[in-house]
């Protein structure tokens, strides 16, 4: 590359850079719509694909194409769920929750926010959830806090069950990074120290994801490191897919943010083809 053709490459990036600070500069973030109500997001029994049942303490896998949703319901309030996912196009590319909360401004991901790759992709839209009360900063349980927590050894956990599911894709441990863990109300304290928000979950709350690209996803239900309680007592949880219907052009998670309007601009040209 010659000196002009670098220096032409060089401008042409600013000038970009420039058009997306404009658009940003432009794009007010949205108001968000709060908690899902019960009843109000009934699925048609003929759209589901799947709908099975994943004991306390065990994981679950499945494979999602781009604009299928799944639901997550959690009938007795089960501390905690975690979940991961990879593109199943490169499993390269997989969820990053640094990124989904450095890009969203926000560590807080109620129904309208998105999940997004380690490549500045949007994975997931969260279009239902009547919990909004999910963790993306501490992680699901391991061996150790397990151990701390419940006193016991050989419990199941969230960092092994994941491990499991990635096995299941042909993946290992070098393919996972931290989770984001539903149904886990953690705020932080004033003395900055993370706390668990008692009496914020209740019986039957779901939340339902829609892919935004082919999906391997796995979920863990085993309580998170912070649930209350000394006993390990998880109850199953349920996962349903189902085909949704396909967004509208002013679809909330494709428009709440300036930067989700670029995640999906980095997302939709994969599937431009379809």
């Amino acid at each position: 590359m010659t000196a002009t053709e670098k220096q032409a490459r060089i401008e042409a990036l600013r000038q970009r850079y420039l058009e997306l600070k404009s658009a940003g500069d432009d794009l007010a973030p949205k108001a968000l719509p709060g908690p899902t109500a019960p009843g109000s997001a009934p699925i048609a029994s003929n759209r589901v694909r799947i709908a099975e049942e994943i004991p306390g303490g065990w994981y679950w896998t499945a494979r999602l194409a781009r604009g299928e949703r799944l639901r997550l319901i959690n009938p007795a309030a089960t501390p905690g769920v975690s979940f991961f996912m990879w593109n199943a196009a490169d499993t390269s590319e997989r969820y990053n929750s640094a990124d989904t909360v450095k890009l969203q401004w926000n560590a807080s991901l109620p129904r309208g926010r998105v999940l997004f790759s380690d490549m500045g992709r949007v994975m997931a839209s969260i279009v239902e959830d009547s919990c909004c009360a999910h963790d993306t900063i501490v992680g699901g349980s391991t061996p150790a806090s397990s151990l701390a927590k419940y006193g016991a050894e050989g419990l199941r956990n969230t960092a092994e069950n994941m491990r499991l599911a990635a096995s299941k894709f042909g993946l290992g441990k070098r393919d996972l990074a931290p989770v984001i863990s539903f149904f886990s109300p953690v705020s932080v304290g004033e003395d900055g120290r993370f706390e668990w928000r008692d009496g914020v979950l209740k019986d039957g709350d779901f939340v339902e994801l829609r892919a935004e690209m082919d999906l391997l996803v796995a979920v863990s239900n085993c309580p998170h490191p912070f649930s209350p309680g000394a006993e390990f007592a998880p109850s199953p949880v349920q996962a349903i897919v189902w085909q949704g219907p396909a967004p509208d052009a002013d679809d909330l998670c494709r428009t709440a943010t300036a930067e989700a309007v670029r995640g999906f601009e980095n997302t939709d040209p994969l599937f431009a083809a379809r």
